[in-house]
């Protein structure tokens, strides 16, 4: 997925209530934010990606489902994060406890809280680098646990809050650990 990055620091500081209005007035683009208040253009994934995002979903919700210990959100669900990005990753999670403290207003619009767990699902035309800021930004807004599957190099990179990311080289599975009780995710739908 191609992304491009603009800066309007030499026009105007973009506020919450203004970086909402600007993606509910372009419903065409996908828009984030970063931490520094540039705002992030991505393009569309392709099928194989879709396709991989949409059994993840699939198997996030079938676990929830059965669990029902939170809410499983989509990449169109864009999240404002405490230090001040709004992020729309591929999965996240987020505990009902945590969930249920949120106004209506609050969960109809870019939700204030940062996940309790996160995924990234990268493409072939992702960059490495960039996927792995936005994993650490997550990291630094309180998120507990992060995937980030590299389909292409068939490695995975674990990130846990206050921990060094451990890296995995064509993992079978995966273990949602403490944040996703026994969820286990079966990762041959992505190589």
């Amino acid at each position: 997925m191609n992304t491009y990055t603009i800066n309007f620091d030499i026009i105007t500081k973009i506020d919450d209530k203004q970086f909402y209005q600007l993606c509910r007035y372009n419903p065409e683009l996908k828009l984030e934010q970063n931490q520094k208040g540039q705002i992030i253009i991505m393009s569309p994934t392709g099928g194989e990606t879709g396709k991989k995002n949409a059994e993840l979903i699939i198997d996030f919700g079938i676990w929830n489902r059965q669990k029902k210990s939170g809410q499983i959100f989509d990449s169109s669900t864009c999240f404002k994060l405490p230090l001040g990005s709004n992020r729309s990753p591929d999965v996240a999670y987020i505990k009902q406890e945590r969930w249920g403290k949120l106004t209506p207003e609050e969960r109809e619009k870019f939700p204030p809280i940062a996940p309790d767990f996160v995924l990234e699902l990268m493409s072939k035309t992702d960059s490495l680098k960039q996927v792995q800021e936005k994993m650490q930004e997550y990291m630094d807004n309180g998120v507990k646990l992060g995937w980030l599957i590299n389909p292409e190099k068939k490695q995975v990179e674990i990130y846990r809050q206050g921990q060094e990311k451990e890296v995995l080289e064509y993992p079978q599975t995966l273990s949602g650990e403490d944040i996703l009780p026994e969820f286990i995710l079966d990762l041959a739908l992505i190589w």
